[in-house]
């Protein structure tokens, strides 16, 4: 394999994974700092393999759509997503979306270069503890109450599970307070919450590793 693209927003993983795929033999590595140009990119450069952050310049879970965009040109492509989700309800959308294998931004180098190694080779890949909650998540044995949600309401609620406030989601989400009010306002709707405590307690309880 000689063409693998990069679409990341943080230069010291751009650089970090150009010096491994070089180690690893690749010879053209191109990278891009968003969907947009990634998807430029893909589609001047015909790589081979693309790797793909999901949440990129603050735009929530904008990797699935441009996964599914690049998927939907080139059935055969190989695409590997390195995200710091490990929600596995996160990792089952990148995969029905169109991508071959899924592994976090904590995982070793050693795994990192597994993951890569096998994607490239027409393979899956999810590490064994992140396959057994994903194949929980598609047998239904967790519960499916987020399989209507968007992207953005996804990560909206994630970031409230993580206990942080309206105006940090704003800010890690690049949007308003008040659209982050509205998201939050949709969400009680959707999961049928009576308020914002009660948001929060469902999010946590539905986002957990552990079925419910």
């Amino acid at each position: 394999m000689s063409r693998v693209l990069i679409i990341d927003d943080h230069p010291i993983v751009l650089q970090a994974w150009r010096r491994m795929l070089q180690d690893a033999g690749v010879t053209d590595v191109f990278d891009a700092r968003d969907a947009a140009s990634g998807y430029r990119l893909f589609r001047r450069r015909r790589p081979e393999l693309v790797i793909v952050d999901l949440s990129m310049q603050g735009r929530g879970l904008g990797g699935l759509p441009l996964i599914k965009r690049m998927r939907a040109h080139d059935p055969r492509m190989h695409i590997l997503v390195f995200s710091m989700h490990s929600d596995p309800m996160i990792a089952a959308r990148a995969l029905e979306a169109g991508a071959n294998g899924y592994v976090l931004k904590d995982a070793s180098p050693d795994e990192l270069i597994k993951a890569f190694e096998q994607v490239r080779s027409g393979s899956p890949y999810l590490s064994p503890d992140m396959a057994m909650q994903v194949a929980l998540v598609r047998t239904g044995l967790r519960r499916d109450r987020l399989a209507d949600l968007t992207p953005r309401e996804l990560e909206t609620l994630t970031l409230l599970a993580q206990g942080k406030p309206y105006g940090q989601i704003a800010e890690e989400l690049n949007v308003s307070y008040k659209t982050v009010v509205n998201m939050s306002s949709q969400l009680k709707q959707k999961l049928d919450a009576r308020n914002l405590p009660d948001l929060i307690r469902l999010a946590v309880q539905l986002l957990s590793a552990t079925p419910a």
